[in-house]
C-alpha cells in the first residue's frame, strides 16, 4: 500500500535528521580542544512477512525465498570515535596533550564526582591548584596538585611528574604526580559537555595509572590535542545525508501521487 510507503519514508527522514544534527555538532566543534567526533549508526525496523522462506506452497514445494516488506529505519546509536587528534604547539607551560588513550581525571567541586577529559588546557585557580579549564570555572585535577605563588617555572614530564622552581633555588621542587584514567570501553562514556565525560556501566570503571604505562600514553607539555573532526569527511557526509533526505521526500511525494490517483478514481 502506498500509505505504508509514506510512513516508511518518514522514518528515513527522521533518522537522517538525527544524523544531520550529529554532523552539525561535529562541524561546530571542529576547533574544540580534545573533542571527539560522533557517528550516527542505523538499523532497519521489523518486517511484515507475507511468505516465510522455506514455506510449502500448494504443490508441496519449499519456497526458496520469502516475501517480506521492511517498515523503515531508526538510529541505533551515536558512536564516538576516540582516534588521536592532531597536536598544536602552544608553548604554554600548563598546556598538555595526551599521546595515547588515557584521560585526565578531574573532580567536580559541587558533587565531588570524578570526571574525565581529553582537554589539557590547564590553569591555576586562586589557591594555586591545577584545574582543567578556566581558573574561575575549572575543575580540580585529580590527584590535587598545588603550586606556590612564588613559583617562577613549572615543568611537567612525559610521565606526569609536576615540578616547579622558586626564586633563589635552582633545584626543582616536586609538586605532585598527574595520573591518567583508562577504560575498557571508552565509547561507553557519557558526554556531559564542557569537554567532560563520566563513566557508565558500559564503559567500565576507570583504571588509574601513571602516564607512559599500560598504554595510557605520555604527556606533552606545551601542546594541545586538537579536535579529531575531519571537515572534508563531514562535508561529504553532509552532502550524502542531504541527498538521502531528498530521495526519501521523493518517495513520500510518489506515495502521495498514487493516493491522489486512487482518490480521483473513486470519485469517477
Amino acid at each position: 500500500m502506498s500509505v505504508q510507503s509514506l510512513y516508511t519514508a518518514a522514518t528515513g527522514m527522521e533518522s537522517l535528521q538525527t544524523k544531520l544534527n550529529v554532523i552539525a555538532n561535529n562541524m561546530a566543534n571542529v576547533n574544540t580542544t580534545g573533542f571527539k567526533s560522533d557517528r550516527a549508526n542505523f538499523e532497519d525496523l521489523f518486517y511484515r512477512n507475507e511468505v516465510l522462506p522455506g514455506a510449502q506452497d500448494a504443490a508441496s514445494n519449499y519456497t526458496p525465498t520469502g516475501t517480506h516488506v521492511g517498515l523503515g529505519v531508526r538510529v541505533q546509536s551515536t558512536q564516538t570515535g576516540f582516534t588521536q587528534g592532531a597536536f598544536q604547539e602552544t608553548g604554554a607551560p600548563l598546556d598538555l596533550a595526551i599521546e595515547g588513550r588515557g584521560f585526565l581525571m578531574v573532580t567536580d567541586p559541587v558533587t565531588s564526582q570524578n570526571l574525565y577529559t581529553r582537554a589539557g588546557n590547564l590553569s591555576l585557580n586562586a589557591n594555586g591548584q591545577l584545574v582543567v579549564g578556566s581558573a574561575q570555572t575549572g575543575r580540580l585535577v585529580n590527584p590535587a596538585i598545588q603550586i606556590p605563588q612564588d613559583a617562577i617555572g613549572i615543568t611537567i614530564s612525559a610521565d606526569g611528574r609536576v615540578a616547579f622552581q622558586q626564586p633563589g633555588n635552582p633545584q626543582l621542587q616536586q609538586a605532585g604526580q598527574l595520573q591518567l584514567a583508562m577504560f575498557q570501553n571508552p565509547e561507553g562514556l557519557l558526554k556531559l559537555g564542557e569537554n567532560l565525560y563520566v563513566d557508565t556501566l558500559a564503559s567500565g570503571q576507570a583504571i588509574q595509572t601513571n602516564p607512559g604505562t599500560q598504554g595510557a600514553g605520555s604527556l606533552r607539555q606545551g601542546f594541545l590535542e586538537l579536535s579529531n573532526v575531519e571537515p572534508v569527511r563531514e562535508l561529504i557526509d553532509l552532502i550524502t545525508t542531504q541527498r538521502s533526505f531528498e530521495m526519501n521526500s521523493q518517495v513520500i511525494e510518489a506515495g502521495n501521487n498514487i493516493l491522489q490517483t486512487i482518490t480521483n478514481l473513486a470519485r469517477r
